[in-house]
């Protein structure tokens, strides 16, 4: 089965912090290219819990873990992979991580339904899947600006239970958003 977008929606977020840590493609270590191996550092370090002790997480992180991706938005280069979770802004930084304070903005969100095991909901086939279907809803408009000068920010939510609990089919859902102009 191939991934399939089951619901698009727009919410407003508030200015958030998003505290994590950065990567870039040289980190990527998954046999398919992804960022698997960091996201299991996280979880054997026990980085989520530290970040969560911080403040209460903010209600936009939906309950998720989030994998939050930047890009140059002049010239589309410089990507990066972030991940960390979504805390009130001026939320403390601990020493070891990095942060992006983000926007008040709108927000598109799409829900990517299929198997994480497979990978099919992960990468540029879904990414370009959301935002046509942003478009078809008339909010093709990415914020230029979200985390500073000429950055587009677009973000993966490992939302629970969504995510964390396969349905009888072994499939899950992967909430993927966008900051919108």
């Amino acid at each position: 089965m191939a991934f399939e977008i089951i619901k698009t929606y727009k919410e407003h977020y508030p200015a958030l912090r998003f505290i994590g840590k950065r990567y870039t493609d040289e980190d990527r270590g998954d046999p398919g290219g992804g960022f698997g191996n960091k996201w299991s550092e996280w979880h054997q370090n026990g980085w989520f819990g530290l970040l969560e002790k911080l403040a209460v997480p903010a209600e936009q992180n939906g309950n998720a873990y989030v994998g939050l991706m930047t890009i140059d938005s002049l010239n589309h280069s410089g990507f990066t992979y972030w991940i960390g979770i979504f805390l009130p802004e001026g939320t403390l930084v601990p020493e070891e991580f990095s942060y992006l304070d983000l926007p008040e903005s709108d927000v598109g969100i799409n829900w990517i339904y299929g198997s994480d095991k497979s990978g099919e909901i992960f990468g540029s086939g879904p990414h370009s899947a959301a935002y046509e279907k942003l478009c078809e809803n008339g909010w093709s408009r990415l914020n230029q600006n979200a985390d500073g000068v000429h950055t587009l920010v677009f973000f993966e939510l490992y939302n629970c239970p969504r995510y964390t609990t396969p349905d009888d089919k072994g499939n899950v859902i992967l909430d993927y958003g966008f900051y919108l102009d």
